[in-house]
This record gives structure tokens, sequence and C-alpha cells, in this order.
């Protein structure tokens, strides 16, 4: 402590001496991702955006059919899987890993018939939920319990997914091709 007097008024100078370890500390996670953690969690993002890329072409196919209720679904779908994919890489930045952007390949834009794109889409769920599976075996194998926890939404969002496609399917099972109209009307209220 310092203290100087001039012309009637006091200044009080502090000096602080602060390691520098604790000026460069960098904080850490509790528990870093592993590389084979946080190569799984690319992985994943990876398809998530895919997933987003094949939902944006089956809305355009349907937009260009005049189905406006499908292809609001559609975007809906494209929208929920990028906020899967940012999810997943706010979560592995937070927990230490290197998460990456990488290429996806082309999506399908072409369909025999609208019945065709949702047997894709319950097709397509049931691969993702595959890879979620993988995923979370990956999170128990590397004993990372916090992302096990985190992982649990999406193995449930997963189930809603599926059962969600085969509702869709099931309605054009029972109502066949004149309930076209009734499924894009329903979608239209997503």
């Amino acid at each position: 402590i310092m203290i100087i007097s001039t012309g009637g008024h006091v200044l009080v100078m502090f000096i602080i001496f602060v390691p520098e370890k604790i000026i460069n500390h960098k904080t850490e996670s509790v528990m870093k991702f592993t590389k084979r953690l946080t190569d799984a969690f690319n992985e994943q993002i990876k398809a998530e955006m895919w997933s987003a890329n094949l939902y944006s072409s089956m809305a355009i196919y349907f937009q260009s059919m005049g189905l406006a209720g499908c292809a609001h679904w559609m975007k809906k779908q494209a929208e929920e899987e990028l906020e899967h994919a940012n999810k997943l890489i706010e979560f592995g930045v937070t927990r230490g890993g290197e998460m990456k952007i990488s290429p996806i390949d082309a999506v399908p834009g072409t369909w025999a018939e609208p019945k065709a794109v949702f047997e894709h889409v319950y097709k397509h769920e049931c691969h993702v939920s595959e890879l979620i599976d993988n995923l979370m075996d990956v999170a128990i194998a590397e004993n990372d319990k916090a992302t096990q926890e985190f992982l649990r939404w999406f193995v449930n969002e997963q189930v809603e997914e599926e059962e969600n496609a085969q509702a869709i399917l099931d309605k054009f099972n029972v109502f066949g091709v004149h309930g076209l109209y009734c499924v894009d009307h329903d979608l239209a209220k997503r």
C-alpha cells in the first residue's frame, strides 16, 4: 500500500501481485471430451445437417406439387434438425471437444409419390435413432456420465420422431391417395 498526500488530497494506491499462473489460467471442463467422443459428436453433427438438407429438399418437392401443408411440415423438420446440430455443437464445445462442420453429401430431390416421401422420412428417422444409440454407446464406453445424460434428450426425441412419421404413414394407409388432402391439411397445423 502506498499513500501519497499532495495539497490536502490523499491518494491511496494498492499494488497487487498476481502470479502469472492465475493470469494465464484457462478454464477447463470438468471432463474433457475424448477424441473418440469428439469424433462421434462431429459425425452426428454432420448427420443432423444432412437431415436438415433432406427435409428442405422434401419441402421443395411438396411445394412444387402445391402441397403447402406437407411443405410446411418438412420446413419445420429441417429447422429442428439444425437445432439438434447446434445443441450438439454447444454441448461439445462446453465439454472441451473440438467441434467442426464437415462437408455433407447431396440429398435426394425426387420421389415417386407423396407417400414415398413419408416412407423415406420414417426410414430416415429409424436410421437417425440408430446413430443416436451408437453415440450413446460411445458415451457409455468413455464413461462420460454428463454426455450420457445430455444424450437422453436425443433418445427420447427420436422416439417421438419415429412415432410422428409412422402416424402420417398410417393416415396414408387408411385413406389411400384420397387422404392426401387430409394429410396436407393436418400437417399445415404444425
